[in-house]
């Protein structure tokens, strides 16, 4: 006899489009009812704090329907928000079970963790205040971070090309390098002659370890074939360093960059929360002595934008520069 063949269900599949409208209902849908939720549960919240919160999710609510009617007009929009999308959606239920937690529930003890509407609220009534932290603290971390740049680039092509100062300067930069940069807060508050120039050098410091250390692995590993073809051209000391050893050693130099950046970020907001009167380290060690906790995660907030900014104009420039590796180490 035959074998009876089975007959296995189909799953009816959706059309692409319904998946897509879902996709895109997703945010307001998320928002409408972190809203609904918020009101049900704010109900001893301040009137001005729940009024600004409020305002925030139809805003949201808002915005996300006029971007959903309006992505059938723009591929790069409908890309965009089709990537997006799905991120804006955890988020808003990120915030939504945070206002559980800490106003509906009371988990987590205050004033220590503050709703996101007491967050809000802080970032509405300190914005001057922080916009001025924030732009002191960007001239401090560039001016520093610069320092540290040029610091190390030449030294990592002095150390990287020649051998006498390398059998000198690999010592010194095996001791001192790994030395973190904040340990060096008392002694540059003494030799420095205000806090703003011992912040400076601190973060230059931080900087100049790693941005030394790859470069001079860089330039010492330029393969000796590209340096030979240049010398029998004809090529001088100058050329070698400038045109063949320093671009074969860009990849690494811009891994000490990124590496010398993250450090940068902390030894910031280290140096600006014991000595400088200004910046966002200051301004969080400063609400912290007041137990207003809401504005030190303004701030956080403020420093998550800031520094991912920061980093992200870095990775452009990287693929800017190193062309034949864009999209090797994305960010």
């Amino acid at each position: 006899m035959e074998a009876q063949e089975e007959l296995v269900p189909v799953t009816p599949v959706e059309p692409p489009s319904v998946l897509r409208w879902r996709t895109m209902l997703a945010v307001p849908v998320a928002a409408a009812f972190a809203f609904a939720l918020h009101l049900f549960i704010a109900k001893n919240e301040p009137p001005l704090e729940a009024h600004s919160y409020k305002l925030l999710y139809v805003e949201v609510i808002g915005v996300s329907i006029l971007l959903a009617l309006g992505r059938r007009f723009s591929p790069g929009l409908r890309r965009w928000m089709a990537n997006m999308w799905p991120v804006f959606t955890a988020a808003i239920v990120f915030i939504c079970i945070w206002d559980v937690i800490t106003l509906g529930l009371r988990i987590l003890p205050l004033p220590y963790f503050p709703g996101p509407a007491a967050v809000l609220r802080s970032l509405i009534n300190d914005r001057f205040l922080l916009l001025d932290s924030t732009w002191h603290s960007l001239a401090l971390l560039l001016g520093g971070y610069s320092l540290g740049v040029i610091a190390g680039l030449i030294s990592g092509v002095c150390i990287g090309w020649s051998a006498p100062v390398r059998y000198w300067g690999m010592p010194l930069l095996k001791v001192v390098g790994p030395i973190p940069a904040t340990a060096w807060i008392p002694l540059a508050m003494v030799l420095a002659p205000s806090a703003i120039v011992s912040s400076a050098a601190l973060i230059a410091l931080a900087v100049w370890f790693p941005v030394t250390m790859l470069t001079a692995s860089g330039i010492s590993n330029t393969r000796a074939s590209y340096l030979d073809v240049a010398r029998t051209l004809g090529a001088g000391p100058g050329y070698l360093i400038f045109r063949v050893a320093i671009p074969a050693a860009l990849p690494n130099i811009f891994i000490g960059l990124f590496m010398g950046l993250g450090a940068s970020f902390l030894t910031l907001v280290v140096a600006e929360s014991v000595g400088v009167k200004s910046g966002l380290g200051w301004y969080v060690s400063w609400a912290q002595g007041w137990a207003e906790y809401g504005k030190v995660f303004a701030a956080l907030i403020i420093m998550a934008a800031f520094f991912s900014t920061i980093m992200t104009l870095l990775f452009k420039l990287r693929d800017r520069v190193l062309v034949w590796q864009k999209g090797v180490i994305k960010w």
